[in-house]
């Protein structure tokens, strides 16, 4: 039997077909729409109809602001958004938030682009992999322009979606869901929805405890035994005032979010989430709600961090699986024959992508589609991108290298002294972590140390005549 829900003051009753009873019925994705007269013209229907009215979620829309410079990742950002950034071999960063979408049953979403978004809309495209090409809802690619209403470059997070309220109100949003999309972690959407409208919230921000170190990046807040947030902190330089930490996740009453955004213009606009909008809701005594959120998430914005959560998905047991079928990971994968191992192959502990050719030794690496190792080459706790080509006799050791990079035959990259700080970038490549950037060369027998910095398109004519590159360098 077919099941029917009509959502009050809405111009359609929702039957979802082939279900056996309600229950099932809300979670299948087979809809088909008819006006609530056909409802009352078939008394069998109208029990589930009012028996479930109450359980049906208000329409959110999803708004992913993805259009981040990341300069902390360095060299892998600088042709690409943040967001667009490989990762764990096939992936890219903001495919965890789009799977995340469409995992949490939410199909309109709008993707705010700015910084060099061509990767990102090459990528994301119609949405087809995340099932997101739809004739109602699905994904849309929203990027700032110029119109006579003085539309213009985002001037922030908020401002973003200040000038795209037009989309949320074109597909009838109740709620906002606003996301970041350079963050990764699995998260159902629909429990903290649900924990918004339980609280009766104007704002709910998801939260998370930080290392007291690290506080200074996040937005700190304190929050009363009901969870409601008293005080709110941008990335404060003190460590006193706690480390419950927002996560850049918030749910938004929406007619709440038009009033608050609109506010001030134009002679003093809310541009920023953290630094104007949340201060000014609770100066006005809205009611903003803190969602706990006690599973894996990490912000991949630093080279150290890119580098440690890439290798700690080669865990045994890592605390992000990719590898069940419960929340799966969705991504636009090109076509590639399966990876193959020559005879003097050997692969340890390792993640190696459709389209890789071994002929030599990977040991605890990530490797993305396309990358070939040659014989006697050695590829150690590294993460090596797209069509990369590793000659023979090669060896990387703690490297991160981007897409389409040649390294000679013999080059020894990462080797020397890990306490030597990148002399350009200290806070940024300190780790012992070697970066080469997109379509560089490596020459043959080059022998590149610890924190050094190779940018993109570089080639055999930007290095040292004897190949050497110490530690700490850039080329």
């Amino acid at each position: 039997m077919a099941a029917c829900f009509w959502k009050p003051h809405s111009r359609f009753v929702i039957v979802r077909a082939q279900a056996k009873d309600a229950h099932q019925a809300l979670q299948t994705e087979q809809m088909h729409f008819f006006p609530p007269l056909f409802a009352h013209a078939h008394p069998h229907l109208t029990t589930l109809i009012h028996a479930h009215t109450d359980r049906l979620p208000m329409n959110t829309v999803a708004m992913i602001l993805a259009g981040g410079e990341g300069t902390r990742l360095t060299v892998l950002s600088e042709e690409r958004a943040k967001p667009a950034v490989p990762f764990a071999g096939k992936f890219r960063i903001i495919d965890f938030t789009l799977s995340n979408c469409v995992n949490s049953n939410i199909f309109t979403v709008g993707v705010l682009t700015q910084y060099r978004p061509h990767s990102l809309n090459d990528h994301i495209g119609i949405g087809k992999p995340w099932d997101l090409d739809r004739y109602r809802g699905g994904v849309r690619l929203l990027q700032p322009f110029q119109g006579r209403k003085g539309q213009q470059w985002y001037a922030g997070t908020a401002d973003a979606i200040y000038q795209n309220l037009n989309f949320l109100s074109e597909n009838k949003a109740d709620l906002a869901l606003i996301l970041s999309g350079d963050h990764i972690y699995k998260m159902d959407y629909q429990r903290m929805i649900e924990y918004h409208v339980q609280q009766g919230a104007d704002l709910t921000i998801a939260v998370m405890p930080v290392p007291l170190e690290e506080t200074d990046r996040f937005g700190i807040m304190e929050v009363d035994e009901q969870q409601r947030i008293t005080a709110f902190f941008e990335k404060p330089k003190a460590r006193d005032k706690g480390n419950l930490a927002s996560m850049g996740i918030y749910v938004f009453d929406m007619a709440m979010l038009q009033k608050r955004l609109g506010e001030g213009r134009p002679s003093n606009p809310r541009n920023d989430f953290g630094k104007d909008v949340i201060p000014a809701m609770l100066t006005a005594g809205d009611k903003i709600c803190a969602y706990r959120f006690e599973d894996y998430w990490v912000d991949v914005g630093t080279i150290d961090s890119y580098w440690a959560t890439s290798l700690e998905l080669l865990h045994p047991k890592p605390a992000l699986d990719l590898y069940t079928d419960k929340w799966p990971m969705h991504t636009r994968s090109e076509e590639r024959p399966p990876a193959k191992l020559g005879p003097q192959a050997r692969v340890v502990g390792s993640m190696v992508s459709n389209g890789c050719v071994i002929r030599g030794l990977v040991v605890n690496s990530v490797l993305s589609p396309g990358v070939y190792v040659g014989p006697g080459a050695q590829v150690k706790d590294s993460v090596v991108m797209n069509d990369t080509w590793i000659g023979a006799g090669a060896m990387l050791d703690k490297v991160v290298v981007d897409k389409q990079v040649v390294v000679g035959m013999g080059a020894v990259l990462g080797t020397g002294d890990e306490s030597v700080k990148n002399e350009q970038m200290p806070d940024r490549l300190f780790a012992g972590i070697t970066v080469v950037g997109k379509n560089a060369t490596i020459p043959d027998r080059a022998k590149i140390g610890r924190n050094v910095l190779i940018n993109s398109d570089r080639d055999a004519d930007d290095f040292p005549e004897d190949g050497v590159v110490a530690d700490g360098k850039t080329i």
